[in-house]
């Protein structure tokens, strides 16, 4: 092969090039010197190269060429920028593997560790893609108000200066607040079961004051309440005497009440005995026995304590004019502590505790 003497090589060459001058001590090749293919490399055509890839892979490669041309086109100055931070980022990446590589235990652990958070997220991936989706749609909400969120990060700044000096006066009012909490803490320790029981109380009034709605505002549009007041000037008028009158009575009636309340079960015995009284019945139907019980058929003998019966001729000897008022309670036989009834001596003088049944 024929070279001009600017690329001839030394025989010690290690990597002969074709393009690559020789060192400059090498002796100078005459004209027309041969040099034995030992000396010399062939020179490859890139294409032979891509000729031993596969079709497929040939495809790849194009696109990843195709790819990098797309990214860097017209981006070259901000590329060549980036590439003066390749190297330390390199060398910073090398030493970050280094000190990874110190600690295997924790590596370890770290890998293993990031595994099952990965594996936990993947588990929830239909919450995340929820979660994801909500915060787009939350931030697309955002995005529709710019304008609106623009003002409040605009006004946010004075508020968070008042607002500072507004804590600043809380602080002191929260240390006058302790005691009332530590107060309250004992009186509201009941609270949690009242406002359970206050619960259904509030729902069922919800009816109520739908209905106290309707008194103030009807829905044809009138306003029965304010004609009640209305209505109840001149009722007040009128009542403000009958008022007046009905009070001088209840306070003359007093008297006659309290004498007439102990009287109370006396009166309502005689009802409910009513239905014993006409229990008997015959084939005509129920009837009752009813007698005076001054004209009874016997009278007490305090001598033999028998009941004798009442001659024929003294049947009548019961009648009299005399008025009698017994004490509640004395239409029975007396007994000891319990009746006649006089109201702790309220009624003496007004009942006659003695007036009772004969007999024991």
């Amino acid at each position: 092969m024929l070279v001009p003497a600017r690329y001839a090589q030394s025989p010690d060459a290690r990597t002969p090039s074709p393009s690559a001058p020789g060192a400059d001590n090498n002796p100078t090749l005459d004209d027309g010197a041969t040099l034995a293919g030992d000396a010399t490399t062939t020179p490859v055509d890139l294409d032979q190269l891509f000729n031993t890839f596969t079709p497929r892979t040939r495809k790849g490669l194009q696109n990843v060429i195709q790819g990098f041309a797309g990214v860097y086109a017209g981006k070259g100055k901000q590329a060549n920028a980036a590439y003066k931070y390749f190297a330390p980022a390199l060398s910073s990446t090398d030493r970050l593997l280094r000190q990874l590589s110190k600690d295997q235990v924790v590596l370890t652990d770290f890998i293993v560790n990031g595994g099952r958070v990965v594996t936990a997220v993947a588990q929830k991936r239909d919450e995340l893609t929820s979660l994801v989706s909500n915060a787009n749609t939350a931030l697309g909400a955002i995005a529709s108000q710019n304008a609106a969120f623009d003002q409040t990060l605009q006004e946010l700044p004075p508020t968070l200066r008042q607002a500072d000096t507004t804590f600043v006066n809380l602080r002191a009012a929260l240390d006058d607040l302790d005691p009332l909490v530590n107060t309250s803490k004992k009186a509201t320790k009941n609270l949690n079961p009242f406002l359970l029981k206050l619960g259904p109380v509030v729902r069922r009034a919800i009816p109520v004051f739908s209905n106290l709605r309707d008194t103030v505002k009807a829905p044809d549009g009138s306003n029965p309440l304010a004609e009640l007041v209305k209505a109840s000037v001149p009722l007040h008028k009128r009542g403000g005497p009958a008022s007046r009158t009905g009070i001088r009575a209840l306070d003359a009636s007093q008297p006659v009440i309290s004498f007439a309340r102990p009287y109370a079960p006396d009166l309502l015995g005689s009802f409910t005995k009513l239905g014993q009284v006409s229990g008997y019945y015959d084939g005509d139907g129920h009837y009752a026995r009813v007698e005076n019980a001054a004209f009874n058929l016997f009278q007490w003998n305090s001598v033999t304590n028998n009941l004798d019966p009442i001659p024929l001729s003294q049947k009548f000897d019961g009648f009299t004019t005399a008025i009698s008022t017994r004490c509640p309670g004395g239409a029975t036989q007396a007994i000891t502590g319990s009746n006649p009834f006089t109201d702790q001596g309220k009624l003496t003088g007004k009942c006659n505790p003695a007036d009772v049944p004969p007999g024991p």
